[in-house]
């Protein structure tokens, strides 16, 4: 029998949220800690003693024994030092004490992380701050229970170690710009704005069992052999299919763990691939839908592990079907409750909303390579363009409803109508009249408007939500600066934001793409318009220390030259990396599983024949003949390509670290891991199960 419970008594409960502060801090105290996450005002240090001892009380009364400040490194994973309460006093007893200070300030070793160069392995010295804007949480596992207190890290210099430093610095940005703007619409009560996000999370579940008996897994995420079993994802009987009971106790126990956190999960079902499903929460501001997503990974792992089970998010985990992305829904959202991007029941007469709309198309086209940058990490490589996810060219789906809003702005200068849903009859008198959407969706683009929103499907599945929100809010930012700078001077404020919508939407007019972006006709297309085609992680890396890029993140004080340059460096580095693990991986189980294996497999059938032959000297052995010259070729196919593999990773430790190294692993190891793979995956089918060293694709996912 299932334990009942109530979502209303339980959600929150763990998060020193809105509701307890109302209860623990004095008035004027949380008005002024209201004032900083609502306004941007500047926190005053005077108050944090207050509210970290309303904190450390509300934290121990839960058990809490240790606090840890809770950041996001350029590691991708969250990180953490934890502390615990205790204050030793005279006569060997202790108080339980949390000051304003540790609060607000932490010192964990910068040197240790990827800095890109900005901290030298002697310069150790690095801070935490906490960020106020996102709610500090308890966390409950094997280590009893931590109150953990998001905040950003920065060097002793000052500089971003973090992926939450500029997001927070890009929200700002936009909030900025975007007031500007609809303070010209008239709309004076608006004191800032914030981007909504909402990510959803798709993962694999595979038993953990099995995951412990394949090296690949353990080290890279993902299956680096593997043929593919009799079925695949083919009958499409997975997705959104009925929910197999143990991974149905994975969900419900994910779900409950992240309600107590404050995670609004919303939507749990099956996807396309076998063992692949998704998790979707509600709308939240930008940082805040960022640490909650580090938590629904973390969670995840950790309550997979409960059940006996692994949670794949790589991007890629088992060739043949599909992989794992991160759709990132980002829309724009006054503090008076405005969706920005809503475009109401008539669109062409909201001429907010089309002003919007035509910043997000110049920001996307002028800046398609920094969103491309945005969602690139080695495992996507494998997955964009694959006829599974967004293409690797960046393009803008609208719909039928706005698409036809927009050529009428460009081919007559104004818009006078627009397509209208209508109802849907189904057939059967039985079933209710629908209400149909203007326009249908677009699951091949890798930008899509969808309602009151734009889904940005690129973002890879393991990947921090961080970089690709800093871009979208810094690029739509600094359009609206250029828009307000020019509507401000305006003597005629209607016909100049008509000129403008109209101007900008005619000169980024090809980055709008309604039709099939798997095709290859579109790759064509695409190159005809002029927009990019990155197919690569390392060829992308360059586009963020461009002096264009520079300018524009530097205007906005998202990132200075040397935060760009570091992180260019990173991202050379994490590919390398990365690579490197993976070809050092087959190299590993090709030499010790795979071949001997098969050497085994071989002598078995050569004694076979041979016992054959002795016992019935007429006998035909063709067909064991056949198949042991035809293991022996593949054998040989194999053996040769593990050197060479071994021989190019080498030469790889040679090269220059940064973009040399990079390029060379993409160019020449790459290559030279599939050309290893080949003969192994094809030496699986014919092997003997018993003999095969690991679980197949087939007991990894058709056996949880």
């Amino acid at each position: 029998m299932t334990e009942k419970i109530s979502v209303t008594d339980i959600f929150g409960m763990n998060v020193f949220n809105d509701t307890t502060m109302v209860e623990r801090l004095p008035k004027k105290v949380y008005a002024a800690l209201k004032k900083t996450i609502e306004k941007g005002e500047d926190l005053d240090p005077a108050i944090a003693d207050v509210v970290a001892n309303a904190m450390k009380d509300w934290a121990i009364e839960r058990g809490a024994t240790h606090f840890t400040h809770w950041f996001q490194p350029m590691t991708g994973v969250t990180a953490e030092k934890h502390d615990s309460f205790i204050n030793p006093t005279s006569g060997g007893k202790i108080l339980m004490e949390f000051s304003g200070k540790e609060l607000i300030k932490g010192e964990p070793d910068a040197s240790s992380f990827p800095s890109g160069g900005l901290r030298a392995t002697f310069e150790a010295r690095g801070y935490t701050a906490w960020d106020c804007t996102s709610p500090a949480f308890l966390r409950e596992d094997a280590a009893g229970v931590t109150l953990c207190i998001p905040t950003a890290f920065c060097s002793y210099t000052g500089e971003a170690l973090d992926k939450k430093t500029p997001l927070l610095r890009s929200m700002e940005a936009i909030s900025k710009q975007a007031t500007r703007i609809v303070h010209l619409f008239g709309h004076n009560d608006v004191t800032s704005v914030t981007t909504s996000v909402g990510p959803e999370q798709e993962y694999f579940l595979i038993d953990k069992a099995k995951y412990l008996q394949r090296d690949d897994i353990i080290f890279t995420g993902r299956t680096l052999f593997g043929a593919m079993p009799p079925k695949g994802q083919e009958m499409d009987d997975h997705y959104f299919g009925s929910i197999k009971e143990r991974v149905a106790a994975f969900m419900r126990e994910l779900n409950i763990e992240l309600w107590k956190l404050g995670v609004t999960a919303k939507t749990q079902h099956n996807e396309v691939a076998p063992a692949q499903h998704e998790l979707a929460p509600i709308y939240a501001t930008a940082n805040i839908a960022t640490d909650h997503n580090q938590l629904i990974m973390e969670s995840m792992r950790k309550i997979a592990n409960r059940h006996g089970l692994a949670c794949l998010l790589h991007e890629k985990p088992f060739a043949g079907v599909n992989g794992s992305g991160k759709h990132d829904n980002w829309s724009i959202v006054t503090n008076t409750g405005k969706n920005l991007l809503e475009p109401g029941k008539t669109p062409h007469e909201n001429i907010q909303f089309l002003l919007f709309l035509a910043a997000v198309l110049k920001a996307v086209d002028e800046h398609a390579d920094l969103l491309r940058l945005s969602a690139a990490n080695p495992g996507n490589d494998h997955r964009l363009g694959a006829n599974e996810a967004p293409p690797a060219i960046i393009s803008v789906f609208l719909g039928e409803q706005l698409e036809d809003v927009l050529t009428q702005l460009i081919e007559t200068g104004a818009a006078t109508s627009c397509k209208q849903g209508g109802k849907l009859n189904i057939g059967v008198h039985t079933l209710p009249e629908l209400k149909k959407d203007a326009t249908d969706r677009n699951r091949t683009s890798p930008f899509a408007f969808t309602g009151n929103k734009f889904e940005f499907r690129m973002v890879a599945s393991s990947m921090s939500i961080a970089g690709a929100n800093t871009v979208l809010n810094t690029i739509v930012a600094d359009v609206l600066k250029d828009m307000a700078d020019e509507l401000e001077k305006a003597d005629n404020f209607d016909l100049a934001v008509h000129d403008l919508i109209k101007k900008t939407i005619t000169d980024h007019q090809r980055i709008v793409f309604n039709g099939n972006g798997y095709s290859d006709e579109w790759v064509k297309e695409a190159e005809r318009r002029g927009l990019p085609n990155i197919k690569s992680m390392v060829d992308a890396i360059p586009s963020i220390i461009t002096e264009k890029a520079i300018t524009l993140f530097e205007k906005h004080h998202v990132y200075s030259s040397a935060e760009l340059h570091s992180r260019a460096e990173i991202q050379f580095e994490i590919y390398s990396k990365a690579i490197n693990i993976e070809a050092k991986t087959m190299i590993n189980m090709a030499s010790k599983k795979f071949i001997p294996a098969v050497i085994k497999y071989t002598t078995n059938l050569a004694a076979s024949i041979n016992a054959i032959k002795a016992a019935l000297p007429t006998a035909n052995t063709t067909v064991q003949e056949k198949l042991l010259e035809t293991t022996s070729d593949l054998l040989v196919k194999a053996e040769s390509a593990l050197y060479k593999l071994k021989e190019v990773d080498d030469i790889a430790g040679t090269k220059a670290e940064g973009e040399e190294q990079a390029r060379y692993f993409k160019d020449v190891v790459v290559p030279a891991m599939a050309e290893l793979r080949e003969p192994i995956d094809t030496l699986e089918l014919i092997v003997d199960k018993e003999l095969w060293p690991v679980p197949t694709y087939g007991d990894l996912l058709f056996e949880v």
